[in-house]
């Protein structure tokens, strides 16, 4: 264990002091060419700020990892190497799926790409990671289901990836929401797999949220003014949607151990549950107002918090800390409850926040609009 938790933390470190190192050498660049973010009536930044900065995500993570690796073949210790091997169907096909769908969100953040054709990539990086065994095998209880046919199960995987995927990308509105969510996603998934001795996933999970620290720090912290300030963009977004679907899937799969008491299914969805269900609850409402479910608009639960007269960095907060709410409420009922009572607790409290939080845009609108059921629907 003591082995593994050193290459551990020698990879996040070095992920963090890439991605630091990294980062302002993509502001520079950004700004002698003038690649930057658009302003337009649907986002809150003001001024000319870069969206490059999940460039630096998937070089700076195999770059690390890649050092480590290799720093422990030169010394002799083939534990790593054994370990990555075993999972070397899957590494694989990570690679090649994050390395696709990185090139495609560069290029979407540079020159714009339509939305079908990043649903179209988005699906073959899902058949490529099935291929690699990243898929549903089982239901864990959820629904009293639990094997799960191929037939079923492969399409059904294909659509949970292409969701995350979105779901993250999406929930990037506002300074550090997308960043600080995944980032508490990739802790709970190193801790579980560490505790699981699924180390190459561990690993991926703490080089994932190395790159996310200083990411944060400049996209939180950043002054424009000084040209500091940064934003994911769409290679940022769709690389971490994408690894944290793999991440999710394999931890939701993973069976229950003795080092591990609480069910793997709920650590996999309950730091999830925020951007997932706030698209779902978006996606139905456009529908239901006859809009397309792809376009843009400003009714995700950031664009709620700031209706309701809460300042960006306030919002962002706030949904981070209801997020690790979710996530420690669910460990401690997860001891003595079934899967299937939290879920229905989880969808159950996120209706009546919904409906609490749509009451108070009301007052501080002073409107006496009744709330409609496609405002509180998950």
């Amino acid at each position: 264990m003591a082995y593994w938790l050193i290459n551990i933390l020698i990879v996040f470190a070095l992920c963090v002091l890439f991605a630091g190192v990294l980062i302002p050498e993509i502001l520079l660049i950004a700004y002698r060419k003038n690649l930057f973010d658009d302003v337009d009536e649907r986002k809150i930044h003001k001024g000319s700020i870069p969206r490059l900065g999940g460039i630096a995500f998937e070089p700076v993570m195999m770059l690390s990892i890649a050092i480590v690796w290799g720093a422990n073949m030169a010394l002799g210790f083939t534990a790593v190497t054994e370990c990555f091997a075993r999972h070397s169907v899957l590494l694989v096909t990570t690679f090649c799926s994050v390395q696709m769908l990185y090139l495609v969100g560069m290029a979407d953040d540079l020159i714009g790409i339509k939305y079908r054709a990043k649903f179209v990539v988005q699906i073959l990086c899902a058949a490529l990671l099935i291929c690699g065994g990243c898929w549903f095998t089982t239901f864990s209880g959820v629904l009293g289901i639990g094997d799960l046919s191929p037939w079923f199960a492969i399409p059904f995987t294909t659509i949970v990836i292409v969701f995350l995927i979105n779901a993250i990308n999406l929930i990037d509105g506002i300074d550090g929401l997308a960043s600080g969510l995944s980032s508490i996603a990739c802790l709970i998934y190193g801790i579980s797999f560490i505790l699981l001795e699924e180390y190459t996933l561990a690993i991926i999970a703490f080089a994932t949220l190395g790159v996310l620290v200083p990411f944060f720090y400049y996209n939180v912290f950043g002054d424009v003014k000084k040209h500091s300030k940064i934003f994911m963009g769409d290679t940022g977004s769709l690389t971490i949607g994408l690894i944290l679907s793999i991440l999710g899937i394999k931890l939701y799969v993973s069976p229950v151990c003795d080092s591990l008491t609480v069910s793997p299914a709920v650590l996999a969805f309950s730091p999830l549950i925020i951007p997932c269900f706030d698209v779902i609850r978006v996606y139905v409402i456009r529908i239901r107002e006859h809009h397309s479910p792809f376009l843009p608009d400003k009714n995700h639960i950031h664009h709620k918090f700031l209706a309701a007269g809460l300042k960006p960095r306030t919002a962002m907060v706030s949904l981070i800390s209801i997020s690790a709410l979710f996530c420690a409420i669910n460990v401690g009922l997860a001891l003595i409850l079934d899967i299937n009572i939290i879920v229905m607790l989880d969808v159950i409290g996120w209706m009546i926040f919904n409906g609490w939080l749509n009451k108070q845009i009301l007052k501080r609108s002073g409107k006496a609009k009744p709330t409609t059921p496609e405002e509180t629907q998950p």
